[in-house]
């Protein structure tokens, strides 16, 4: 693959898109659709942050439109209104990008709902909003949904005797199980589309090592990892450049269900969008399967692909 870059992106005129997460590699992706027509709903917890991304990407004249919906990964209430207000907005949704994130909380936090907040948030939010939005995601066009891992998925590993690391919380191993399953719903997505002739496409991304404030946001600025991403921000590429990954799943015709980009250089730490590398892992459909269903049960929702849409 050459260098793959926003340029290669063609027209996004007629087709809504949802991005989960106002600021970083959110932000980039929106900025991006909106700059090639797209109608996008950015989606994040915090209104007022809301509002900075909104006046940031519109002070750029985009030729699409953007607006701000609240929605709070982190309780499946907030997700299921969320839900229901574009349902009853909109009549189709061709893209949704599962990007919002929390990484490495020093201490086991919960949600609202009492999972652990990585889990919570970044997997099991995402997967109890795709749920959704399933009904509108078919009435699309070719719709596609990408949801966000990382390169710490590689040393992830699912235990389902203690998905919620009650027993013992370790930041980063907890972090990258829930990345881990985050790539292995991308797959198993894509699975059961296939499998009911859902006309979704599933694609997994992840941003390489970015210069993001999730790092800030999660461990903390005076954290060893807070200190390393103030202090030598060289390691770490610009947000708009980790965005590719996320933007290539998106809208490229080369991106195929069922794929898995990330940068090209320095192990998939840095570079333009290429085929990443599986961790073995994340092709157990065993595993996979047993989750999604784990999922559905904590999440408190069922995958119904011929649910009626609400809007008229």
């Amino acid at each position: 693959m050459s260098r793959w870059t926003e340029a290669e992106i063609g027209s996004q005129q007629g087709k809504l898109a949802i991005v989960t997460g106002t600021g970083g590699l959110g932000y980039e992706t929106a900025l991006v659709l909106a700059r090639q027509g797209a109608e996008v709903i950015l989606a994040g917890r915090n209104p007022r942050k809301g509002a900075e991304a909104l006046a940031r990407i519109m002070g750029k004249g985009v030729a699409g439109t953007v607006s701000y919906e609240e929605v709070d990964l982190a309780r499946l209430a907030s997700v299921a209104a969320f839900s229901e207000r574009i349902g009853r907005k909109h009549a189709r949704l061709d893209l949704l990008v599962n990007n919002a994130g929390v990484m490495a909380p020093p201490e086991r936090r919960e949600t609202s709902d009492g999972f652990e907040l990585q889990f919570g948030t970044n997997y099991l939010g995402h997967f109890a909003l795709t749920a959704g939005l399933l009904p509108l995601l078919r009435a699309g066009s070719r719709s596609r949904v990408v949801t966000l891992s990382s390169v710490a998925a590689r040393s992830g590993a699912i235990d389902f005797d203690d998905l919620d690391a009650r027993k013992s919380y370790r930041a980063f191993p907890v972090y990258a199980q829930s990345k881990l399953a985050c790539l292995m719903f991308a797959f198993e997505l894509q699975r059961r589309s296939l499998a009911g002739a859902w006309g979704i496409e599933s694609i997994g991304a992840h941003p390489g090592v970015t210069r993001t404030d999730l790092i800030l946001n999660g461990s903390g600025r005076d954290s060893f990892n807070g200190w390393v991403r103030r202090r030598l921000p060289f390691l770490f590429q610009p947000s708009w450049q980790g965005a590719l990954p996320s933007l290539f799943a998106a809208t490229s015709p080369l991106a195929k269900g069922g794929g898995y980009y990330g940068p090209d250089r320095l192990s998939e730490t840095r570079g333009y969008p290429a085929e990443a590398r599986i961790p073995r892992q994340a092709l157990d459909g065993s595993v996979a399967s047993r989750l999604w269903e784990v999922s559905q049960q904590l999440a408190g929702v069922r995958f119904e692909p011929n649910a009626m849409v609400l809007a008229q």
